[in-house]
């Protein structure tokens, strides 16, 4: 017997929700400054200055996704309700079964729209860096690196991020000591910074003749991508360039010339290197934009040190220190130690689905 009450009770609770998130989301407000922006957008001379125009389009494109993401929502809740009350009026069981069915996920796209309303740090929209680095361990740590690695750039993908790699150094026999690699895509680093820490893996290693089960440690960094901050300015006497040649693959031009570019500021100390480009002069302006995101995290979390609510404290990788753990054996677990959300698919959360972790940690954090 299906509870027709209750399905109208969900739905009601839905379209409470949906008017939270859009005050959350300040859409009001939104509509307006869209209705501003695309008035200016269709003025004769907007595209005289590039740049300009470029970020004007992308905040459009920005409170034109949000807008058309929660009346989209809140016009499926509409649609439920009359077809609620016409399969009610018919006593139709088959009918109602398939409302059961799109209710349940109605609910899921409204509870991820929740999570996205929550995005609200200074860079939560921002793209995002991640720097993967193998713990000790040698070739073990470094293929658990690579594994990692996979892992981001499948739930890249799902997500509709792209992925450019920044910085690639080669284990010494398999696997990667540390990658750089860029996630473009909205709210990129609002999500992408639930996985910071430091991920343990257990296993029976495939490097190990006798077949002995190992415990190994990587490390994931994540910084937004800072295009403009006037705020802080780069004073060029307190940086050292340094060139060299390309470690990674691209063909004979990059190994053989000094394209690779590393960047130390001095004052605080920060280091950022980029090889991926063939032109030293756009490894330089990659490295500079790094350099600029983690001078703006490093401020951030200075101003913010309570909650650490950019970037937090990277610990040590070692057991102990672990964000995550990774089991294969002698069963399969994956658990976040943050937040105690479980999940029993190994091979699924190694092939990017890790939504469910990001999302149980953006709920507690």
């Amino acid at each position: 017997m299906i509870d027709f009450y209750d399905h109208r009770h969900t739905l009601n609770k839905l379209k409470d929700t949906l008017k939270t998130v859009s005050e959350a989301m300040g859409l009001e407000d939104k509509k307006i400054e869209l209705e501003k922006l695309l008035k200016k957008q269709s003025q004769d001379g907007f595209w005289g200055n590039i740049e300009e125009a470029g970020k004007i389009n992308k905040i459009i494109t920005s409170h034109q996704k949000k807008i058309n993401k929660v009346e989209s929502l809140d016009n499926k809740v509409n649609e439920l309700f009359e077809l609620l009350e016409l399969i009610e009026e018919m006593q139709d069981e088959n009918e109602a079964r398939q409302v059961q069915k799109e209710l349940n996920e109605l609910k899921k796209e409204v509870d991820n729209l929740r999570i996205e309303a929550l995005l609200k740090g200074k860079y939560d929209g921002c793209n995002a860096i991640l720097t993967i680095h193998a713990g000790a361990g040698g070739t073990e740590a470094q293929d658990w690196a690579q594994m990692l690695y996979r892992m981001y750039t499948r739930y890249c993908e799902r997500k509709g991020y792209q992925v450019k790699v920044l910085d690639f150094l080669d284990g010494d026999e398999a696997g990667i000591k540390s990658v750089t690699f860029e996630a473009a895509g909205e709210n990129a680093y609002g999500f992408l910074k639930a996985e910071k820490g430091v991920h343990r893996l257990v296993r029976i290693s495939p490097f190990d003749a006798n077949k002995r089960r190992h415990t190994s440690f990587a490390s994931l960094e994540v910084m937004p991508v800072i295009e403009d901050n006037e705020e802080i300015k780069i004073n060029p006497d307190e940086i050292k360039i340094d060139t060299y040649r390309s470690s990674g693959a691209g063909g004979q031009h990059v190994n053989t010339t000094d394209s690779a570019v590393r960047i130390t500021h001095i004052p605080s100390g920060i280091v950022v290197q980029c090889q991926n480009e063939r032109s030293q002069i756009k490894n330089r302006e990659t490295a500079m934009k790094m350099l600029l995101s983690k001078l703006a995290e490093k401020r951030e979390r200075e101003f913010q040190e309570q909650n650490q609510s950019l970037k937090g404290e990277l610990k040590k990788i070692e057991w102990g220190s672990q964000i995550r753990s990774y089991v294969f054996c002698p069963y399969t677990l994956v658990k976040d130690h943050r937040t105690n959300f479980e999940n029993t698919n190994v091979d699924a959360v190694m092939d990017g689905e890790i939504k469910d972790f990001i999302l149980e940690y953006l709920k507690k954090a």
